[in-house]
């Protein structure tokens, strides 16, 4: 688990499990289908596209699950779940709380969204373009390897998320 800035960590499932689990004064993003599986109770693909947990389910107030695969294409990446998994970030900071954005592994899913954070809505990246970001941000976190999906989809919306974001204005 790295803190890439004050209060705001990344990491994997082992380090979610072992340092942050239970413990007070944390809200957690969890990035990966399985803590969202649990939540909703699902066991097959997923759950009801009209069920109203469909992208996130949300628990205890500070836990966030998303329903994010790591694949190889952008198909299955909601713009929207990424949106409200930001908001969160935001609420969850604003609150006092410390954030741990976790997938798996630590490389891909949580990563990315802890950029997309950094340059939207703390504006510690560059925005210009999403290779500059890119670059920075692993001189900041060396872990991150994104699967060709969630890249993807953050390359083709990076001018929207951008835009977006400076609509809310950092603490």
């Amino acid at each position: 688990m790295i803190e890439v800035y004050p209060g705001l960590f990344v990491g994997n499932k082992h380090d979610y499990e072992t340092i942050v689990a239970g413990q007070s004064g944390w809200a957690i993003v969890h990035a990966c289908k399985s803590y969202h599986r649990k939540a909703v109770g699902y066991r097959i693909w997923n759950v009801s596209k009209h069920h109203p947990e469909y992208l996130i389910a949300r628990r205890e107030n500070n836990r966030l699950m998303l329903s994010l695969l790591d694949l190889s294409v952008p198909w299955f990446i909601k713009k929207q779940m990424i949106d409200q998994t930001l908001d969160f970030i935001d609420e969850m900071r604003a609150s006092g709380l410390q954030v741990m954005i976790h997938c798996v592994a630590g490389r891909s899913r949580s990563a990315s969204i802890t950029l997309l954070y950094l340059a939207t809505r703390l504006n510690v990246l560059p925005t210009d373009s999403f290779e500059t970001a890119e670059e920075q941000f692993r001189q900041l976190y060396p872990l991150y390897r994104p699967s060709g999906g969630i890249r993807e989809h953050l390359r083709r919306h990076w001018q929207q998320y951008c835009a977006d974001g400076r609509r809310i204005q950092p603490d």
